[in-house]
Parts: structure tokens; sequence; C-alpha cells
């Protein structure tokens, strides 16, 4: 945003030269980009924050000044842009009833026009141009110098079209119907989509709303009947649009930052007085305004205690008054401690009591916090709790000889995500929104593969094995993912061929299949200290229905492993022999228990009974386990499974299981008796899943 040092002292009366002005304006927020001396005069140049539309203009800017330096004092043409341009009566005569104005778009909030006959729109004057060049902008002719500057003025982009061209005297404000082509001031002929936002004629559209006009419909020296333009377009469809078609202009600028909504019949008011000051001509008739929706302001109370407390300096009630009413908020009310107000029109972004707090804060100044030491002992650095608990898996999950990938969290619709409804998986139908509950989609996307917040990993881990084109790949992701239930911490395996050859390992190498991918998941289980268990699962279509497992902590499911299922596999171009892991970490949080702690080891010899039990097939090892950890004790160190033997003595449907039992106690030796009745009360549990002593 670039003004002079005289447009500025147009409203403000101030002895502060252009450093000063421009120091001020920084520590409220306004960065100074450069100061630069354009014919014999300081122009400023300013960064004005995405959400401070108000900032992009003299009159805003002339706000903050004010706010800031109680040295400077407003201008007659200051208080006249805060009352709004008030209009003469000659202004205020009955509208011309041969135009009509109708919006018929929820983007458009208010509209309004005035008419001007009998032109003549030739050279500005030189004090116009002057100023115009100073603030980079190229002279025209006078009512395109005049929108120009009001613009920069008071912040509201204004646009002349020529009346004679309007087919039926009409404005229309709609959105563009599909391939609808309009060609704009700039020459390029554009082609347009139901969401691009128009003004339109009787016929078709004349100008792209809130970025640039449409040649057809330009004013020229020759004109001699005019409509003026002052609107209130929704910041996102301005934005999207913009984008959309690789155009930017002021108007653009201002209309994405958002301008206020009270000032559109404002600043045609001050159009007019600058026309009528140069021309001596007036408009035909008062203002067409359509004014559907009006802007919502918020009713606020900050407290002044808060206040200083948050802000680490003492604010009184009279000052913190005083840096409100002069940024133009209403003071609704005050009592010793809090005040009550209401925000303006051209604040959207002022919303709690904290909004307040900084308002306070940078006008009376983040230079006067004074300096304090910390109070209170410093933290030992690094992560904690549950990060620290999650870069442990990362570490371990990385030792085991998986490669972590980083992905982006939006993308498309796939077979693997949670929850996914596929046809020929025999879940229903479509793919779109309302067909996908868990899923979030983006209002505004930047392309249908970036559509929809992610709701698992496991894609975007496919998406990584199909770019890198290899036969044996091992990776991991830890990411957040999305669903309607909230926001969680993920974290994804993708196994596939064989492990790389190590000089620590045998030269027979394993193979990614469930079972290795099982190992993996209890080394990094066992490597945190948490204690994970499996349990047969069948009704999850991304998986293998019979190689699939929950993944249980405590009594509660946190993720599934398996093997990905053919159909899946083939509709994401991966082997048929992929095994996956997801699991949530979220659930971890309640299980971190900050510094381990060690048991002392036995002094007491351990004493081993080996058992072999025939059992059928169909039972799952990990119940045998459960069952024999119950029944053994505090006194069962460990066991483990030994031996596996099918054949000659064995029934069909049936297998012998050879596990060794290690029983040890810490302040005793075991004898051979209690032993003995520790493996029989074992052998007897065991009978509860039909298995018997061989």
């Amino acid at each position: 945003m670039k003004l002079t040092l005289s447009m500025l002292k147009d409203y403000v009366e101030t002895n502060l030269d252009a450093q000063a002005i421009a120091n001020h304006l920084t520590m409220t927020g306004f960065e100074l980009e450069e100061i630069t001396e354009v014919e014999g005069e300081p122009v400023l140049d300013i960064n004005i924050m995405a959400n401070r539309g108000d900032g992009a203009s003299v009159l805003g800017l002339s706000r903050e000044l004010l706010a800031k330096d109680p040295s400077s004092r407003p201008t007659e043409l200051y208080t006249r842009a805060t009352n709004r341009f008030p209009a003469s009566d000659a202004h205020n005569r009955d509208i011309w009833a041969k135009t009509s104005v109708e919006i018929q778009t929820a983007s458009c909030t208010r509209y309004a026009a005035r008419v001007f006959e009998n032109l003549h729109n030739g050279p500005s004057p030189e004090w116009l141009q002057r100023r115009l060049r100073q603030i980079g902008q190229r002279p025209i002719s006078l009512l395109v110098d005049l929108t120009n500057y009001v613009m920069f003025e008071v912040g509201q982009p204004l646009h002349a079209f020529d009346l004679n061209t309007l087919a039926g005297e009409r404005i229309i404000v709609r959105q563009a119907e599909a391939g609808e082509k309009l060609t704009t001031l700039d020459g390029t002929t554009h082609e347009l989509q139901p969401h691009h936002m128009v003004i339109a004629d009787a016929d078709h559209a004349i100008a792209l709303a809130g970025i640039m006009g449409g040649e057809p419909t330009e004013v020229s020296e020759s004109t001699t009947r005019c409509l003026l333009e002052s609107a209130h377009f929704v910041n996102t469809s301005v934005r999207r649009t913009r984008k959309e078609l690789g155009l930017f202009t002021e108007a653009s600028y201002r209309f994405e930052r958002s301008v206020d909504p009270e000032g559109v019949v404002a600043s045609l008011n001050r159009f007019t007085e600058l026309y009528t000051e140069i021309t001596g001509e007036k408009p035909v008739g008062g203002v067409i305004d359509v004014y559907p929706t009006a802007p919502q302001t918020h009713e606020l109370t900050v407290f002044i205690r808060r206040a200083s407390t948050l802000l680490g300096m003492d604010i009184t009630v009279e000052q913190a008054q005083s840096y409100l009413e002069n940024l133009g908020f209403t003071i609704l009310g005050i009592s010793p401690d809090s005040i009550e107000v209401q925000t303006p029109t051209w604040r959207i972004d002022i919303l709690r009591e904290e909004d307040l707090i900084e308002e306070i804060g940078r006008v009376h100044g983040y230079e006067k916090i004074p300096e304090a030491l910390p109070i209170g002992s410093t933290p030992i650095g690094g992560p904690q709790g549950f990060e620290l608990l999650t870069d442990q898996i990362r570490e371990a999950a990385l030792r085991s000889g998986f490669d972590q990938v980083v992905s982006h969290s939006l993308r498309d619709l796939h077979p693997l995500d949670s929850d996914f409804l596929s046809p020929s998986l025999g879940r229903g139908g479509g793919g779109v929104d309302d067909q996908q509950p868990s899923r979030i989609r983006v209002r505004q996307p930047h392309s249908p593969e970036m559509a929809y917040l992610r709701n698992s990993i496991l894609p975007s881990l496919t998406d990584a094995q199909r770019k890198n084109n290899l036969d044996n790949i091992h990776i991991f992701e830890i990411g957040r993912i999305h669903s309607s239930e909230g926001e969680f911490t993920q974290i994804a395996f993708l196994s596939n061929g064989t492990f790389e050859e190590q000089s620590w390992r045998p030269t027979d190498q394993s193979t990614a299949d469930f079972f290795t991918l099982k190992g993996t998941l209890e080394q990094i289980a066992h490597s945190v200290n948490l204690p994970i268990a499996f349990k047969r699962h069948t009704s999850d279509p991304r998986f293998h229905p019979t190689r699939c497992a929950k993944v249980i902590l405590g009594n509660q499911d946190v993720g599934l492993i398996g093997q990905i299922h053919p159909l899946v596999a083939e509709s994401s171009s991966l082997p048929a022999t992929t095994v996956l892991a997801e699991l949530t970490l979220d659930p971890l949080k309640h299980e971190v228990t900050g510094i381990p702690t060690y048991h002392s080891i036995s002094r007491n010899p351990a004493s081993r009974r080996d058992i072999a039990i025939l059992i059928k097939k169909d039972v799952p090892f990990a119940e045998i386990e459960a069952t024999i950890l119950t029944a053994g004790g505090p006194d069962l160190e460990r066991h483990w499974l030994f031996d596996v033997y099918e054949g000659k003595g064995v029934p069909d449907g049936f297998h012998s299981l050879a596990i060794a039992l290690q029983f040890r106690r810490m302040n005793a030796n075991l004898k051979d008796e209690e032993s003995n009745a520790l493996r029989d009360q074992v052998v007897t549990a065991l009978t509860s899943l039909g298995a018997t002593l061989r």
C-alpha cells in the first residue's frame, strides 16, 4: 500500500516526518517496506496484513497513526470520512428510475451505484495525476483516475461503466454460466465457470466482480453517461476467481482482505465530492443501494486486569478506553475493571476478548513491556510425555529396518481409506461427500487430487511405493489424520519384498509377510514398554479376510495389521503380498509413564518345564498364550513355543505344540514339587481350549 506524505496529511494534522510516521505504523503492526522520493515528495510503502483490509487506505492508516501518536490530530477531512462523507441535498434526489440493480448471488452482500450524465471525461487535473504517479498508478482519464484515487483514499474499490453500453441499462450480480466468455480490460478473454462471480447487464457478463471490468463497457474520453459501481463482495469468492484466472488488481487486493460494507455509499459520496469540485457537474440522482445482508458486529467485554496480566504491563481503564475509541470501537459500557465495546464493521477479525487485548497492547506499545527474568525453575529441554513417546516409536521403527516417509495430508479418495465405500468390495457405492461420512472435504481444493483431508496414512504409503517403483520396500509414517470424529495421530506401515541383508544377519533373507510385520510391531512396543496383543479380525475390506488382526492395548483396539486385500491390491497397483498396519497413537497418551522402572534380578535359579499339547489348528496362539500367562501366575517368568508337529499320531485338524515354561521366584528357590504343580495348573487351564497333554 503506497501513500504520499501529503495524502496522509490531508487526514492527519501532524509535525512528524515520513520516517517517524513509518516507525509509529510499524509498531502498530503495519510494517514499512521502504520510503522513496517520487517527484520531490516522500512516498511510504506499507505492508498490509492479510486480515487487515482496513489498512489498505489513507483513512485506515490515518486511524492507526491517530491512535498511536497523541500529538497528531484529525483534520476536517478525516472527520467527514469517519462520518461516511454525508451527501449534500443535491446528491439526495430521487433515484433515476431507468436503471435497476439485482443481486442473484450470496457472494455479493451489497451493491450501490450512482448515475452521471452529460459527462466531460477528459484528462485529470495536474494535482491528481501527480499523486497517482507518485503511488505507482498511471493516469488515464478523469473518471478512471478518480475511482483509483478514492480507492487509495478510503479503501473501497470503485468501477465506472459506460452506461450507453449496458444492455437494458440493468446491473445483475450473479454467478457466471459454464463456458461464458468475458474480455477484460487487459485484453484477455476468459472462459468462466459457475463459481466465478460476475457483473452482468441484461444480456451478458460485463465485469469480473471485485477484480476487473470488461473491455466492451470501458469508459473513454467520449463517454457521456456513466454508472459508477461501489459494492461489497465476499473475499473468498474474489480470491478464488482471481487465482484461477491469474489476475491481480488493486481492487482484488482490497476485496481479498475484506473492505468495510458500511463504506460502500461513503465512497460514492467522496467520488461525487471530488468530481463536482473538479468539473462543477453533479450526478442526475441519488444512490441505488441494494443491501440484502447487513454486516454482523460483535459486542465484547475486555477485563482490564486480565489485559494487564496477558500483556505484562499495567493498563488503566482510561487508557484502554482511549485506545479503543481512537480505533473506531463503540463504547457500550464502562466499569472500574472492564469495558464493553461494539466492534466496527471494518474489523471482522475482532472476535474475542483476546483480540481486544491485542489492540490495546499494540497501541500502548509492546516496547513498553518491562524487562523481567522468568519466575520459577527452567524445565529440561527436549520432548516430553507423548511427544517423547512418539519419537521413541519413530526411532524403534527405523532400527527395525523401515524408512520414514512424510506425505501431504490432502489427497483424493482411495480404496485404503478408513471406511472407504466401494461397490467392488461390497461396502455400498459412491465416492461423493454424502456417501463418504468419514471424509472431510476441502471447500475450495486446489485440485481433485487434494480435495480431502486424509483419514488414513496407508494411501500415502502406497503412493510412495508406486512412485519409487521398488520391489523391496519397507516404509512407515507418523502423521495426523482427520475424520468427522476428530483429529488423531497415526503410525502406518507398508512392507513388501525381502529385507536388505545386513552383516549381522544370516545369509537367508527374511521376506515381508504378516508375521514379520507382527514381529516388528512387537519389537517396537517392547522397546517403549507397551504391552500389545493381537486378535483375529475379518471385517475390514481393505485387508485379506484370513490374514488380518486387531492390535490391542489393554482393553482398547488401537489399530489393524494384515495383508492387503487382493481386490484393493489390484486397484492400487500393489503386489498382492503387501502387508500393512495402522495404529492410532492417541490412546498411548494415557500409557506414558515418564522414566522407565526396572525390577531387580532374582538371585535364585530358574526352573524349566516343557509341555506338548494337542490342540485344534483354528485355536489362535494368542488365546493359548493368554491362558498360560493367567494360569502361570507371577512365578511364570517367560514362555516360548519351540516346536510345532503335524503328522503321524496327530489327528487331522490338530497339531502338536511344544511349549517351554520357565518359572522363578524372587525371594526363594522353587522346589520340584512346586514347579510341577505350576505346570499342572497351566495344563489344566489349557483344557478349557480343548487341549490335551501328549
